[in-house]
């Protein structure tokens, strides 16, 4: 008899699981084929999407092309680079670095640099390396950064876009002459104006000069180069094969081709200053990122240490350090942790954009759900509309799937 009632529950629970998993099949057919509805509007690409609660991933999905000349389907696994949300990756690897004692957070940044950097409004007042995770360092984009950033992957281009820009990749330079020469004073880009009149510390201006000049600070410390460091600390851990920083780490063909215009096919290019930017990925690995971030604010992530994680999320900034600050519900800069975003709205994540890419990836430490959205299409009006909307329908079914 006891005997029958276990039989009889273990059925009772078979019969219910395949119920929920019909169930949870049948919201993730819904959300396809509204996201393929708006997809049909025809201004994006490319695209794809990832929904992810603190117990694994929940939605995975491409939608479009990642070569509509060839009719190559984009998907869950297609590569291409993200635009800023890498930085959330050098904030992880600094505090990795700080857990094997290489460095400090509130370190000066130059004990490590074979060179000096100094504000010179405020030449007595240290820059540290916390100062370039919170963005008040004082360090400005310069033109001479827009100018000599992007690189192309090959000299010739026949019948693709190449921004105006672009250098030719015999132009690639290091890490290091690109921070001396535009930031230490003997250097051929230096330019007083590129640093704020505010002391260092004291004010928030968003900087991707500053952000790649953390992960050169972190390469001098560690000994390692930081594509290295990461594949080491973040991508093998969490078995993020697809992911790297360059067309050598990855395998190219499942790179997207990206487009400035849904018609304009765009040169393939690669970023100077990297780290800031240049992370090329999927959207079924970064997924496996998200997860581990969500983990990680619950206390129980592994690629570093709680109290590392405490690190990573905790605000630094206030209303003194801003003349104004964000309040969208998805921008990153209302506060800033160790290079991870916070918005008004309490939403932790990044943005990111570049020639011919958009991108989100946000979670909800409430709900502890996240998302991430990647394009390859650059975005214009009625881009920027489809994006959202696409946004906002992962939004709506979000707490509708269950893992």
């Amino acid at each position: 008899m006891l005997r029958m009632k276990k039989i009889t529950v273990l059925l009772f629970c078979l019969l219910l699981c395949d119920a929920f998993a019909q169930t949870n099949d049948s919201i993730s057919n819904m959300l396809t084929k509204e996201l393929e509805h708006i997809y049909s509007r025809g201004h994006i690409n490319g695209f794809s999407v990832a929904i992810v609660n603190e117990s694994g991933g929940l939605y995975t999905k491409g939608f479009g092309y990642a070569n509509v000349n060839e009719k190559k389907k984009y998907t869950k696994n297609t590569i291409q680079n993200i635009g800023s949300i890498s930085k959330t990756l050098i904030g992880v690897a600094l505090l990795k670095a700080q857990e094997l004692g290489k460095l400090h957070l509130d370190d000066p940044i130059n004990t490590f640099l074979p060179f000096e950097i100094s504000n010179p409004n405020f030449p007595d007042s240290d820059i540290t390396i916390r100062h370039l995770t919170t963005h008040t360092s004082s360090i400005t984009d310069s033109p001479k950064y827009y100018k000599n950033g992007y690189v192309l992957k090959a000299k010739e281009n026949p019948g693709v876009k190449v921004n105006t820009n672009f250098r030719s990749p015999d132009e690639i330079i290091s890490l290091s002459v690109f921070f001396e020469r535009i930031l230490s004073k003997p250097g051929d880009w230096y330019c007083k104006k590129d640093f704020l009149k505010k002391k260092p510390g004291t004010f928030f201006k968003y900087s991707n000069v500053a952000a790649g000049l953390a992960a050169y600070i972190l390469e001098q410390a560690t000994g390692q180069s930081f594509s290295t460091f990461t594949k080491t600390h973040i991508f093998d851990p969490l078995e993020m094969s697809n992911t790297g920083w360059s067309f050598s780490e990855i395998d190219f063909s499942k790179h997207s081709r990206l487009y400035s215009e849904p018609t304009n096919e765009l040169a393939f290019y690669k970023l100077v200053n990297y780290p800031d930017g240049g992370l090329l990925t999927s959207s079924d690995d970064l997924q496996k990122y998200l997860f581990e971030l969500i983990k990680g604010y619950e206390g129980n992530g592994g690629i570093l240490k709680k109290e590392s994680f405490e690190e990573l999320f905790t605000p630094r900034l206030e209303e003194i350090n801003f003349d104004k600050r964000s309040t969208g519900s998805f921008s990153d800069d209302y506060n800033m942790g160790v290079f991870m975003g916070f918005s008004a709205k309490g939403y932790v994540g990044h943005t990111g954009s570049d020639p011919g890419i958009g991108s989100f990836m946000f979670f909800d430490p409430k709900t502890k759900i996240g998302k991430l959205l990647i394009v390859n299409t650059e975005l214009k009006k009625e881009g920027v509309a489809e994006f959202k909307d696409i946004w906002k329908k992962l939004q709506e079914y979000e707490h509708k799937l269950k893992l």
